[in-house]
């Protein structure tokens, strides 16, 4: 498993709001994206994960804004696991534009069966 994973976004008009601004609500969906395609990387499908019946839920999030990010800009999304094991993932992100930190985050993600009860990490996504 990796545990420090870099994404580039490229800041789309539709994320914008009436301040010509990234709307606050985008950073999570950002962060998501960081997340499944660190996966990705690391050469693991979160559809296959939910295809055997487990999945990845958000249990906590927060997130931090520091400067504003707008319309084309090129955002570098970098996330790191800081936590994996027992059913519970933690990850922190940092978005980055031009060398200065727009925002930060971290999320608490549970994994779960269908049914919504806790269930152990896959081995492939633990790390001690």
């Amino acid at each position: 498993m990796i545990t420090e994973y870099e994404h580039q976004v490229r800041v789309r008009y539709q994320e914008t709001d009436g301040q010509a601004r990234v709307h606050h609500a985008n950073y999570a969906n950002y962060f998501e994206l960081a997340r499944t395609e660190m996966l990705r990387t690391a050469g693991f499908s979160y559809q296959k994960m939910e295809q055997s019946g487990l999945l990845l839920v958000v249990a906590e999030i927060e997130i931090k804004y520091f400067l504003p990010a707008n319309f084309d800009d090129l955002l570098q999304i970098q996330i790191r696991t800081t936590k994996a094991k027992g059913a519970r993932i933690e990850h922190h992100y940092e978005v980055i534009c031009e060398g200065n930190k727009l925002a930060q985050g971290r999320t608490l993600l549970a994994c779960i069966n269908r049914e919504g009860k806790p269930q152990p990490l896959p081995e492939h996504l633990r790390i001690s």
